[in-house]
């Protein structure tokens, strides 16, 4: 190691000598450098005559060694001389240990910083390879990404070209299902037809036969009556001849035909008057719509069995023993008791009570009044109060054998008038009539005390309009209100029961059987009763008479449609349409209102 310091040493040294040396030539050449003594320039330099500057160019300067000490090249020994000289003295001096340590020092340095730039190489090369990898990894994933797309888009192509095929495949059986359906159609419309002329070609023939037969039959009956009215015109024509040929016989005979057309004539206007006296004294007065009693009193009795027996198929088939009236409950129960206090009265021969029915029209006024009298056991007559004004002059005489025909009833008769604001309203208004006033003031008259023979029942819509004397002889009054959600689910329940299940067919005859087409039974399907809960809550406003319409309409839509079934569909389609159609009356009477 000291060798390797002191020939590293050495070199310095001479290198540092022949820098310092200024302007000396290094190597041979075509080049020449001046000498660093001015006396070995001056004295090299030859000297010039005239003759050679006038005569020719001078030749090219040639590099020659001007100094002996240094070889052709221009290497001076000298530097290296004084090097080993100085080496010498350094070696001979007493810090050649500090001057060898401080070199050594020196090259441990720069092997200290060879090695720190080797290991900072070998780290730029470790980042590089490191930079590279990264690089290469993101290629690849970025090459990776772009096939796995390229799989996904031929995936998806896929996919779309096997539905594509798969949706032809469907509408090609598609249309060769509809193909198929159309010729099996078309096979039956022809076995129809096939079939249909081949009944008609027997029919034709039946017929043909039958008409042959018929005519046979009517030219043998046509022959027969032919000669049997020869025969009496014969005999008619003798007699004829008889009598116009003998004058007693004709005097006798006009008037035995005199007389006979005389005696008929009298019989029919002495009936006609017999009649309509009988009819007057016993028979139902005009102005009575339906009664419980019957028109004559002979009729009474297979009436009021009739009656009793429709009442108790109404109060079973509704279980609480008031017909098809579904009511609120507080209403049901006081009906109830005027029911039962009434026939208490009738029973305990005291006064009957007058009553006011008032409400929306539809709310089963008129069907509370007769199962009020069906439940008193009070013979039943309605009448309405429009019937009344046609009358003129004869309305006082029509309510006088009206209240006359009521006292003959032995059970007590219930008087019920629907519509009784049409005559019975107020007395001051200008438009009524005096007739109308005249049958006002005889209602009056006969119901101006408490009857024991007739209970009065009004029914109207606007009981304001009432006159205040009217008003006076009621003793109860009722308001029917629009039924309310529980009484709309009652309703539909029972109209469904009654117009659509027990709608069916019946017990045929032979009329029936012979001309008639063969009723079908309606089926009923998923008619639940969540849906009747349904359709009572849409059917808000809706009064009972509107509601029993509602049904009618369901069973018409059944009868309507080719299976007769009633299904949940169809049920709310109906409901729907009777809803808007009840929601756009209401509007046009409010718009005719205002």
């Amino acid at each position: 190691m000291a060798q390797k310091c002191a020939i590293g040493l050495i070199s310095a040294v001479a290198a540092s000598v022949s820098l310092s040396q200024s302007k000396v030539a290094a190597a041979d050449g075509p080049f020449t450098f001046p000498p660093a003594n001015p006396q070995q320039q001056a004295a090299s330099s030859p000297p010039s005559t005239a003759g050679e500057e006038s005569s020719a160019p001078p030749p090219p300067p040639r590099a020659r060694n001007d100094n002996p000490r240094t070889s052709s090249g221009g290497f001076d020994p000298e530097a290296l001389e004084r090097g080993a000289k100085a080496l010498k003295e350094i070696n001979n001096s007493s810090y050649a240990k500090n001057v060898f340590e401080s070199i050594k020092q020196q090259e441990e340095t720069k092997q200290t910083e060879f090695a720190a730039k080797a290991q900072e190489y070998k780290a730029m090369q470790a980042q590089a390879e490191t930079l590279f990898l990264q690089a290469e990894n993101e290629y690849h994933r970025t090459r990776n990404q772009e096939l796995v797309k390229m799989q996904e888009d031929s995936a998806i192509r896929q996919e779309q070209a096997r539905r594509a095929t798969e949706e032809q495949i469907q509408a090609q059986r598609r249309q060769t299902e509809r193909e198929k359906a159309e010729i099996e159609r078309e096979t039956i419309k022809v076995k129809a037809i096939a079939e249909a002329e081949g009944r008609a070609h027997e029919a034709r023939l039946a017929e043909d036969v039958n008409r042959r037969m018929l005519v046979d039959r009517a030219n043998a009956e046509r022959e027969k009556w032919v000669a049997a009215i020869n025969t009496t015109f014969d005999h008619i024509g003798g007699g004829l001849r008889a009598i116009l040929t003998d004058q007693n016989k004709l005097v006798v005979a006009v008037g035995g035909a005199t007389a006979l057309a005389a005696g008929i004539y009298t019989t029919r206007e002495g009936a006609k008057v017999i009649w309509s006296y009988v009819d007057r004294i016993l028979g139902q007065p005009s102005l009575i719509r339906e009664s419980s009693r019957g028109k004559y009193p002979w009729s009474g009795s297979v009436s009021r069995v009739m009656s009793t027996l429709r009442g108790k198929g109404s109060a079973a088939s509704n279980g609480k023993g008031f017909g098809d009236v579904i009511l609120h409950p507080s209403l049901q129960k006081r009906i109830e008791h005027l029911a039962n206090a009434t026939a208490n009265t009738k029973s305990h021969q005291a006064p009957f009570r007058n009553m006011l029915f008032y409400g929306p029209p539809g709310t089963g006024k008129t069907m509370a009044a007769r199962e009020l009298a069906r439940k008193s056991g009070l013979d039943y007559a309605l009448m309405t109060g429009g019937d009344v004004a046609p009358l003129g002059s004869q309305a006082v005489t029509k309510i006088h054998q009206l209240f006359d025909w009521g006292k003959k009833s032995k059970r007590g008769l219930l008087l019920f008038i629907d519509e009784a604001d049409a005559f019975l309203c107020e007395r001051n208004k200008t438009y009524m009539s005096e007739a109308q006033r005249s049958a006002l003031n005889a209602l009056l008259f006969r119901t101006g005390d408490q009857s024991k023979d007739i209970v009065l029942a009004l029914a109207t819509n606007r009981p304001g309009d009432l006159d205040s004397a009217v008003a006076d002889r009621v003793d109860e009054v009722l308001e029917f209100p629009l039924p309310g959600e529980e009484e709309r689910f009652k309703l539909l329940s029972l109209y469904l029961e009654k117009y659509i299940a027990q709608a069916g067919p019946r017990k045929p005859g032979l009329f029936d059987r012979l001309f008639k087409k063969e009723q079908q039974k309606i089926e009923i399907k998923s008619v639940t009763e969540e849906l009747l809960k349904e359709a009572a809550a849409k059917t808000e406003g809706f009064s009972g008479r509107e509601i029993a319409k509602l049904m009618a309409s369901v069973q018409a839509a059944v009868y309507g449609s080719e299976d007769c079934v009633l299904d949940s569909v169809l049920f709310r389609e109906v409901v729907d349409y009777k809803v808007a159609e009840h929601q756009q009356r209401r509007k046009l009477a409010g718009t005719d209102a205002k």
